[in-house]
């Protein structure tokens, strides 16, 4: 089936472009959006920052300019993961205590997409500490799919996703560790793309602990964008991006292509089986080339393992695993001696092949729990798996610090509803808009 759309509101370049045009002005789409969430948010509950009066009274003062050059998305209105700082507004990750945690400078994402011309409403849902795959907690709540208000939009970006999604924003931006922008993307069909590790600044996206203390970036931990199209994702990218990056401009009918559905860390339920084989099945109709194995692939499980440990490590920060045990200096070291070796690997899979395909987890929307997902079962099949396993389809491109684009592929029913699937396409480290480019080209051969 096709995925699932729940609005045709415009993107955001297609927003700019009729404010440039003057079709509209700034204030008028800032007011449409804000009408949006009040409407819509009801019984979503994405948006949970609001700065309404100061997107209000940026975007009159806009009325009377005119967009500079390097003002693309001038008048645009957006909101952004609750985890990035924007000035005078709190920044909690979920905790009550540090729900008064007022940021006193933006985040350099935010600093960016507002020189670009974006008005920023407010900051979207997570979960707490950015870990699970639902967006819920103490400080603003539980928010639903937009698709199925019993499920999940996903996590950690899980806001994010239902804002744009529903159609309250045209985009957002998200982080991804252990596919925080993919799965949301995927559970709420809409795009979403992990960056190249180290290629957008994470600089003001800290824990409230942290707060003001200028952290480096995490290890495996990546900002990247949402967006209800390709164009939309590019253009987030571009101006987001720390450095210039490289176009090869190939198209999709010479590149060569290989299709992962199986991995023996985590098996996928049909609900995601069956719209990932039929989306590949239109891509060989259509003379794409799509392997289905490969010898160089690198050894999985083993690639799994390593990511879990350093992702454990990454996420703890130091603190004693479940068992009391601490990882040290060495255990750290040869982690990331095992990282590249597997970054290695993966190099030599792209000389064979432009772009690997594979689904962004292995299930659709999970139905709300009152746990994190991690603790508990992910059902494949009418079989229960254990729930970190379902991160190895995340940890494919984060251990090696691969760029992936996740764009809608179709939907499936489960439970008496129609939910989107989402299908990643990852290539080598810093070539983030040939995945935007292959993902456009497989869009207009999947969805017409």
């Amino acid at each position: 089936m096709a995925y699932p759309k729940l609005t045709d509101e415009p993107g955001a370049m297609a927003t700019a472009a009729a404010i440039r045009a003057g079709e509209m002005s700034p204030h008028e789409a800032v007011e449409d959006a804000i009408a949006r969430i009040e409407h819509l948010d009801v019984h979503v509950n994405a948006v949970v920052v609001c700065d309404f009066e100061r997107a209000i009274a940026t975007a009159k003062s806009m009325d009377k300019q005119k967009p500079g050059a390097d003002q693309p998305l001038f008048g645009v209105p957006m909101t952004i993961k609750e985890s990035f700082d924007i000035a005078g507004l709190p920044t909690c990750w979920g905790h009550p205590p540090h729900r008064d945690n007022i940021a006193q400078r933006d985040a350099k994402v935010v600093s960016r997409l507002k020189a670009a011309g974006i008005v920023f409403l407010g900051k979207t849902n997570v979960p707490i500490d950015l870990a699970d795959w639902q967006s819920f907690n103490a400080v603003y709540g539980r928010t639903n799919n937009p698709h199925d208000h019993g499920r999940s939009p996903g996590g950690s970006s899980g806001g994010s996703a239902a804002a744009v999604a529903s159609g309250m924003v045209p985009c957002e931006y998200g982080t991804d560790i252990g596919g925080s922008v993919r799965v949301p993307a995927h559970f709420c069909g809409v795009w979403g793309h992990k960056t190249s590790w180290g290629l957008v600044s994470k600089h003001g996206h800290d824990h409230p602990l942290m707060a003001g203390k200028d952290a480096h970036d995490g290890a495996l931990s990546i900002a990247g964008p949402l967006a209800r199209n390709a164009d939309d994702i590019e253009i987030l990218l571009r101006l987001t991006a720390q450095f210039p990056l490289h176009e090869s401009k190939k198209p999709l009918k010479d590149c060569r292509i290989l299709a992962l559905l199986d991995h023996p860390s985590s098996p996928i339920d049909s609900s995601v089986r069956g719209p990932t084989e039929a989306a590949l099945a239109a891509l060989e109709a259509a003379g794409v080339r799509v392997e289905h194995k490969s010898d160089l692939v690198p050894d999985l499980a083993m690639q799994q393992d390593d990511y879990l440990r350093m992702l454990n490590v990454a996420m703890a920060r130091g603190m004693p695993s479940p068992d009391g045990k601490r990882a040290s200096a060495t255990d750290w070291f040869d982690l990331l001696d095992k990282q590249v070796q597997n970054e290695l690997a993966w190099e030599q899979v792209f000389e064979a092949y432009d772009f690997v395909l594979a689904p962004p987890a292995p299930v659709l929307a999970v139905p709300h729990r009152d746990e994190a997902v991690f603790r508990g079962t992910l059902s494949i099949d009418g079989h229960d798996e254990p729930a970190a396993g379902g991160l190895a389809w995340a940890g494919l491109a984060t251990f090696p610090n691969l760029p992936s684009t996740v764009l809608p592929i179709g939907s499936s029913m489960v439970g008496g509803s129609e939910l989107p699937c989402g299908m990643q396409v990852i290539g080598p480290r810093w070539r983030d808009l040939d995945c935007i480019a292959a993902a456009r080209g497989i869009d207009a051969i999947v969805n017409g």
